[in-house]
């Protein structure tokens, strides 16, 4: 099928399912055929943990660089009363741009900017749409990590535009700023650079640093002080308060994020290289069983909860730790949104029992019990203004505007290096609303511990629902042993990828 042809019936599909007439599950199965990941279909995965800007302090301390200013000045001339539109999913960056931030590329450009924030299906039928008819009604694509293979060859090589451009380059702009791994792992495929990294999601350990000391508890470093802790937590405190909150809704791909960081974490892989599934070995079924442990110390009611769940349990003084996403941190310092402002610290995920290497891996997997998601941000091919996009992008993505979304809080982990040494935002690393205080362990587990899910056209249905169905059941007590479960589920996988 040509690329043009699949993205339309890939755009026809997500139609049917909007409009009722197609199930999730086949849903998936076509979809997942034409090449996109779960996280580009979005299925059943809900809203980003986004929580809204930081304090008024940190707001009436937004002043963009005024060098950065002035450029934009000079160099949007030619451009004013230009409109640019972008479609994009709810997420830190595109939250403090839409809100705080564009004002100040309008009105030094003269450059109208409209930001649609929509469910992420929705930015990928849109997207879809735009590629498929050549019409230019969008000029940025934000990109979900999983979308790189498929839109690569409908934006521009930033690095192209840097060469090609020279009168449009930001002084400064320095894309080799970009963290190494994010480059890698968000932004490249076959060789082309598919826009920069824009935002990145991450797993990091976070914990009641004011229960752990009132237990005589440390800070967990493996999977097992994690547990003991989690445990002497429930047994001593529970049923008020429970060690250890999970993201555990059947079906769910929270529940499929959580078990591959468990499974990573005890030497496991998804696929083993030769292509076929591997969470029925040893090392996999060793993770389920250790699984199953710490799910019997969590909150009742575990398993109808994703992310959002998970993270209110920890805000609401319900459980006292969790891995998941960094992005929740910041909320938690919130006093008036939280219970448990100043009580939480972040340390980097325990370490791994074993980690097996990418070449033992297949599609792509890289084992890493820090479970990424992230996205690019780009230029259309087929924007009528696409010099104006491109002072945009540049702009949304610099140091100077990535440092002040930073500090605007949102949770959002910089994707660039010079904003971690940032004075603006390390002077916002204290308690309160928007800290900016869990980024040194982010930008650990970015550059040493991170990982990321394979890439193959079916992990769209193989992550979003034979897996997490399948472990859903097996929680439910649906089988009669971890073996069993995962032996099942390898049964499904060999199926779908049979076709």
């Amino acid at each position: 099928m040509k690329d043009k042809d699949r993205k339309l019936y890939l755009s026809s599909l997500t139609d049917k399912l909007v409009r009722g007439e197609m199930g999730r599950r086949d849903f998936l199965r076509l979809s997942g055929k034409l090449g996109l990941g779960a996280g580009a279909l979005g299925m059943g995965l809900g809203p980003r943990p986004y929580f809204g800007v930081s304090s008024a302090q940190a707001q009436e301390a937004v002043q963009p660089s005024a060098d950065v200013i002035a450029w934009l000045k000079e160099v949007g001339k030619p451009f004013a009363g230009t409109t640019l539109k972008l479609a994009t999913e709810s997420t830190p960056p595109s939250n403090a741009i839409n809100s705080q931030l564009k004002k100040y590329f309008e009105e030094a450009t003269g450059i109208k900017v409209e930001i649609e924030v929509l469910p992420l299906e929705q930015v990928l039928q849109k997207l879809t749409l735009d590629v498929a008819s050549s019409l230019g009604t969008y000029d940025l694509y934000y990109i979900d990590q999983s979308w790189a293979a498929s839109f690569s060859q409908d934006v521009f090589d930033p690095r192209e535009q840097i060469s090609a451009k020279p009168d449009l380059a930001m002084p400064n702009y320095n894309i080799d700023d970009f963290l190494p791994a994010l480059v890698d792992g968000i932004a490249m495929y076959e060789g082309r650079m598919v826009g920069v990294p824009y935002d990145i999601p991450i797993f990091i350990m976070i914990y009641r640093k004011d229960v752990y000391e009132e237990l005589g508890l440390k800070a967990p470093t493996t999977f097992d002080e994690l547990y003991n802790n989690s445990k002497a937590i429930t047994d001593k405190k529970g049923p008020d308060l429970f060690g250890y909150a999970g993201q555990m809704k059947s079906g769910h791909y929270a529940l499929e994020c959580e078990w591959t960081s468990m499974l990573w974490g005890h030497g496991g892989s998804i696929f083993r290289s030769d292509g076929t599934f591997s969470g029925n070995d040893e090392q996999g079924i060793a993770a389920l069983d250790y699984y199953t442990k710490l799910r019997a110390i969590m909150p009742p009611g575990v398993d109808g909860w994703t992310w959002d769940g998970q993270g209110q349990a920890v805000a609401q003084g319900v459980a006292a730790s969790m891995l998941s996403w960094g992005e929740f941190f910041p909320y938690f310092d919130d006093p008036t949104q939280t219970k448990v402002s100043g009580l939480c610290e972040a340390v980097i995920p325990p370490q791994p029992i074993a980690l097996r290497t990418v070449k033992d891996t297949g599609y792509g997997e890289i084992p890493g019990v820090g479970h990424q998601g992230g996205s690019s941000l780009a230029v259309s091919k087929y924007s009528k203004a696409p010099d104006a996009a491109w002072l945009f992008m540049q702009w949304a993505t610099c140091a100077d505007t990535q440092a002040l979304i930073t500090v605007l809080g949102g949770g959002t982990g910089p994707t660039r290096a010079s904003v971690y040494d940032d004075p603006r935002v390390k002077a916002n690393a204290r308690v309160g609303a928007g800290t900016t205080r869990h980024l040194p362990v982010v930008r650990e587990t970015i550059a040493k511990y991170m990982g990321s899910e394979p890439d193959l056209p079916e992990w769209a249905q193989l992550s979003s629902d034979t897996i997490p169905v399948g472990l859903g059941k097996y929680f439910a007590g649906g089988y009669g042993s971890s073996k069993e479960a995962m032996d099942d589920i390898a049964g499904q996988v060999a199926a779908v990828l049979k076709g």
